[in-house]
């Protein structure tokens, strides 16, 4: 037996073999886990000759036949530190299958296996999970619904016998797409015994719960591969993405703050401030035109902007949505001279410059396919529909990768680009790779290419963009530095999406800009001060036409860029909390220094509130011993003045132990939904 903890998390194997390592134990540590019992365990590679008879988590076939596998320890477990190796075979059935058990010192668990053909016939392979234990007191499943433009809706159920299964079929993720989360019976955000899986992987996967007669419950996760998509030769291997594993006794948020602590320790976690960006999609559409974007370039730069962002339509033919997608370089009859005067006057501001660029897709009306229809992701003798009036290209095809990385490379060495906004606006429909399924030959393609994108250039940073917020998932950001969070940047519906969304993803990692009222999509009118209230919360930046705005917008819009750059020390290091607030009309949500000396909230009425006079905000995460002053943040980020509580006018002394239990009454926003109210606690 060996057992590994990291930050309150434990995990026990039992590595005695001949099997594969068994899980005894994993999830929240009390203490040290040396003199526990033998308990049953769980085998990381069950199968139905120990008994096993769940979803199998290795499942295929030699093409001289089937027969079951049942793998034994070929060598002693190799543990280094908290990272452990077991490699295992089945001679009879000619495999071999080695498991990679590692704990972060954040407490998050991943695991990986490598599976390899043996035998002189090849192997189809269908599936290979990884999965882990769950303990019986697991009863409730939280997980995603979502579409376009209303990403990570929260749904939840009793877990019961059975399975429960998200399965994505769609060729990149989803927008339901998130952790698959198992709780003890009503938990909530500060509340209850949580465990939740994530796989790390942009393509097609399956992330699920079973719980069988016996008693068993595993949490599990894999790539979901089509029939024939992965063939193994004699010597050849596959490795499954990452799945990660996190526990907590607090709550979501205790999830949260692992999977946060995680990203962040990355090495290529961004480490700069995250720049104010103004991107020019709902500001000028399809219109382009060089003195419009030197005046947005000017007002942009004026309210404070660090970056400008060149969206869709600057590439030739780009009129609309219909044509040109494929045709990288600029369009002479937009920009005669290039992009370079648009360029010279963003960085005579002081500004990055960023451009747009859907790279995995085409349009049939472009130079690119009428000259390379083979090119296409798809049966040569039978295209699927169109989807936005756009084909997906074969990435895994030599030719089509070597011109994508030579057009965007290009491009970045032409204008010295700083960011890249990587755009995917279709799902992959009957995508057909050398006469097989090609999903995963795709994803691997997709990697590789921002792999070497950022070789050739260390400093462009990419976010990664999927008809909004679809693909944001962490396979895709070992190689972005953040995602787009929604395409619907009204603030009531993106308090929604970025609530769910940071459950696995900082702040800084999740754009959220400032854009027009009416929303573009929703057709709802917000104030100003609630739209920066929203965005503030996020990788905040600007998507509107600001030239059109009065001077007292403009204005108060500069006030807002000022404070975002004040507070993203600490909105982009510290811990994401979310009260458990009794009014569902309302929320209570910040974020707290790790130190906790100081913390930012938002009160945010969302609905008409029930009840006249609302509940109290509680403030979690706050030292209990230390006393804060608590102030509230100036201007329209805080609604109407008339409407702000009592104790606003003047400091507030109390502990965190008194903030988080007793809490200060709110504001009056009963009756106005679509206000936030902004207040900082600072320990004294």
């Amino acid at each position: 037996m060996i057992a590994l903890s990291a930050d309150g998390v434990g995990v026990v194997l039992d590595l005695a073999g001949p099997r594969p390592p068994r899980v005894s134990h994993w999830g929240v540590c009390p203490g040290p886990l040396t003199g526990l019992p033998p308990v049953p365990g769980q085998d990381v590679v069950p199968s139905q000759g120990d008994g096993w008879f769940g979803r199998p988590v290795l499942s295929g076939r030699h093409d001289s036949g089937w027969r079951p596998s049942r793998f034994t320890l070929a060598e002693a477990v190799t543990v280094n530190g908290s990272r452990v190796e077991a490699r295992a075979e089945d001679p009879d059935c000619g495999l071999g299958l080695t498991t990679e058990i590692e704990l972060t010192p954040q407490g998050v668990l991943r695991m990986r296996h490598t599976l390899v053909n043996t035998a002189a016939s090849p192997y189809t392979l269908d599936r290979l999970a990884c999965l882990m234990p769950l303990p019986a007191q697991a009863g409730e499943v939280l997980d995603f619904a979502g579409r376009w433009a209303r990403e990570r809706s929260p749904q939840r159920a009793p877990l019961r016998q059975g399975a429960w299964s998200r399965e994505n079929r769609r060729g990149r993720t989803w927008f339901d797409a998130g952790p698959l989360v198992v709780g003890t019976p009503g938990f909530g955000f500060r509340t209850g015994e949580v465990w939740g899986v994530h796989i790390a992987w942009s393509g097609n996967h399956v992330q699920y719960v079973e719980r069988l007669p016996e008693g068993d419950t595993v949490l599990a996760a894999g790539e979901l591969l089509e029939p024939g998509e992965v063939r193994l030769g004699q010597g050849e291997s596959y490795s499954t993405p990452w799945v990660y594993f996190a526990a907590s006794d607090a709550g979501l948020d205790g999830l949260s703050r692992r999977f946060h602590a995680m990203l962040r320790a990355r090495a290529t976690h961004p480490g700069s401030a995250r720049p104010v960006t103004m991107n020019t999609w709902e500001a000028v559409y399809f219109d382009h035109r060089e003195d419009r974007l030197l005046a947005l370039a000017d007002a942009a730069a004026e309210v404070g902007a660090e970056r400008f962002v060149v969206d869709d339509g600057w590439f030739r033919h780009r009129r609309s949505d219909d044509a040109g997608l494929g045709d990288w370089y600029v369009d002479e009859t937009v920009w005669p001279g290039g992009l370079h005067k648009l360029v010279g006057r963003v960085r005579e501001h002081g500004m990055q410059f960023g451009l747009w660029f859907e790279p995995e897709m085409a349009n049939l009306d472009s130079d690119l396919v009428r000259a390379h229809p083979d090119w296409l992701l798809a049966d040569p003798q039978r295209w699927p529909l169109p989807r936005r009036s756009q084909h997906t290209l074969d990435l895994a095809h030599p030719e089509v990768y070597a011109y994508l990385l030579e057009r965007i490379s290009s491009m970045v060495a032409e204008y010295g680009i700083d960011y890249i906004k990587w755009d995917h606006n279709r799902d992959l429909a009957e995508p057909v790779h050398e006469g097989v399924p090609g999903t995963h030959a795709q994803t691997e393609a997709v990697y590789r290419l921002l792999d070497d994108l950022r070789a050739r250039f260390p400093a462009l940073e990419i976010e990664s963009c999927s008809s909004g917020g679809a693909r944001a998932d962490l396979g895709i950001l070992e190689r972005t530095d953040r995602v787009w969070g929604s395409d619907n940047i009204d603030p009531v519906e993106r308090q929604h999406i970025q609530r769910w969304t940071s459950l696995l993803l900082p702040y800084e990692l999740i754009g959220s800009h400032v854009g027009s009222s009416p929303s573009h999509i929703t057709g709802r009118v917000t104030t100003l001060g609630f739209r920066a209230a929203t965005a503030l919360f996020g990788h905040a930046g600007i998507e509107a036409d600001i030239t059109a705005w009065a001077p007292a917008e403009r204005a108060a819009l500069a006030e807002w860029i000022a404070l975002y750059k004040e507070l993203r020390p600490l909105l982009h290091t510290g811990e994401v909390v979310r009260a458990d607030h009794p009014d569902p009309a309302a929320w209570v949500h910040g974020i707290v220094a790790l130190d906790r000396s100081r913390a930012v909230y938002s009160y945010v009425q969302l609905e008409t509130g029930v009840a006249e006079r609302t509940a109290p905000m509680r403030l979690p995460g706050l030292d209990p011993d230390a006393e804060y002053v608590v102030e509230v943040i100036p201007g329209e980020v805080s609604g109407p003045l008339d409407r702000h509580p009592d104790w606003a006018s003047s400091q507030v002394r109390l502990t965190g132990r008194a903030l988080a239990a007793i809490g200060l009454p709110a504001p009056r926003f009963a009756d106005r939904p679509g206000t936030a109210f902004l207040f900082l606690c600072r320990r004294v």
